[in-house]
């Protein structure tokens, strides 16, 4: 399978019709299946880009196995994890989920930019100009292993005029584009969306979790003044930036908050679920003046429940915040090697279930410098209290994507379309014209 043909692309949601769909969220520490209903939105403040007002019908969400690092590692494992969830899901909303939306993690997620310039001779940009400078730009976007996620234009330009958003109508002798064309290793990419499809569900497409959870969290004002989003998962943590409205850039790796629970788990000699609801209860970043006298239950591994230890709470944090450090130096890193400005306005926006560690945008201010704040999910009516947290980020702005899908270009499939082998006639024209208007 080619990367033109993997994952497939979403038609865009029309603005006048009222649509439910159904996404699903695999991560390395849980599966959330959500089915909304989408309504044409008519208020004036809705968030850029958000052509429908979201009302959550159902959801579901359990534990993720067969999952590590974003990438399947257990297909009946991951498969048993997803129609739990969506079964969750579909018991509430009452309806049967036959296709859903799904974003990918793992693979290695990898951003490039690339521009092209075509020549329009003095005379006023039209549509097939500017598919003309995107096609010439996707050109180079294809490599061997990768399958591409997002072509995303990010900026116009006519002579030395640049940052054009719309340059239809515009005169210029030449129209040059950037995009930004996002991907990840094809054999992941095709892992996910087996384990889907083991479920008996069709998918629609794939999106890049990051993208997926800046579209859900990011206000406009951040998104067009310029923002790094830091998506903290359970096995992996990704680095985006956003700028005059446009993703722009993103980077990604194995670190999560699954090694800092398995850190608690080889340091206390505990159970890893053990581990996990001290991280959950106790568990923080930075310590306190009370950290020595707070005392925590301990079970170890093979000892008596009913007899638990205890011990200073300082012993936790020890052990919880050299690995958080560690993840926020290499985010740092990251950022850095991005061209990401390092001074103090700039706008960071933590997000994912591990950011909500206690202490976490503290330790992100000291390490990464600038403004920071925690992420939730914005604009979507019906979620659930227990919902309402960056943990769910993700699964919103899934909810979010079909609102902004037509804004991408893709290079035509070298799979022939089923219009290209149709009858030529009349009535090949017909069923043509329908199929493309309704």
């Amino acid at each position: 399978m080619s990367f033109e043909t993997l994952p497939p692309r979403l038609r865009p949601l029309s603005e006048r019709k009222s649509a439910i769909l159904s996404v699903l969220d695999i991560g390395t520490s849980k599966v959330v299946c959500l089915i909304a209903r989408l309504n044409p939105n008519t208020s004036s403040e809705a968030p850029r880009g958000r052509t429908h007002r979201c009302r959550i019908l159902g959801i579901g969400h359990q534990r993720s196995r067969g999952v590590k690092g974003g990438a399947i590692i257990d297909m009946d494992a991951i498969e048993d994890s997803i129609r739990r969830a969506v079964d969750a899901a579909e018991r509430m909303a009452g309806v049967e989920v036959e296709s859903v939306i799904i974003n990918g993690t793992g693979g290695r997620l990898g951003s490039q930019l690339f521009d092209a310039k075509v020549a329009i001779g003095g005379r006023a940009v039209a549509q097939p100009d500017i598919h003309r400078v995107l096609e010439a730009c996707t050109a180079h976007g294809g490599r061997d292993g990768r399958a591409v996620l997002h072509s995303l234009p990010i900026g116009f330009s006519i002579g030395e005029t640049r940052h054009i958003e719309d340059p239809r109508g515009m005169i210029g002798e030449e129209l040059g584009a950037e995009m930004h064309v996002l991907s990840c290793d094809a054999a992941a990419a095709r892992n996910l969306m087996l384990a889907v499809e083991r479920c008996h569900l069709r998918v629609d497409a794939m999106v890049a979790t990051p993208y997926a959870a800046g579209l859900s969290v990011l206000a406009d004002d951040e998104a067009e003044l310029g923002a790094a989003l830091i998506d903290m998962g359970g096995g992996t943590t990704t680095v985006s930036m956003f700028a005059g409205g446009n993703l722009t850039y993103v980077d990604g790796f194995a670190l999560g908050g699954n090694h800092v629970t398995t850190d608690i788990a080889r340091g206390l000699s505990i159970r890893l679920a053990d581990a996990e609801r001290l991280k959950t209860l106790y568990g923080a970043c930075m310590t306190s003046a009370s950290d020595e006298r707070e005392t925590v239950a301990v079970v170890q591994v093979g000892e008596d429940g009913d007899h638990p230890a205890h011990l200073p709470k300082s012993n936790l944090i020890s052990i919880i915040k050299p690995r958080v450090e560690e993840i926020l130096e290499v985010v740092r890193d990251r950022l850095k090697a991005s061209g990401f400005p390092a001074h103090a306005g700039r706008r960071i926006v933590l997000t994912g279930g591990a950011s909500q560690l206690s202490g976490m945008p503290e330790a992100a201010k000291r390490i990464l410098s600038g403004q920071v704040r925690l992420g939730r999910p914005l604009g979507v009516q019906g979620l659930p209290e227990s919902a309402k947290n960056p943990a769910f980020s993700a699964a919103v702005g899934l909810l979010v994507y079909p609102q902004v899908s037509g804004n991408e270009h893709f290079r035509p499939s070298r799979v022939p379309s089923i219009a290209a082998s149709e009858s030529p006639g009349y009535m090949g024209r017909v069923g043509r014209w329908l199929k493309s208007s309704f």
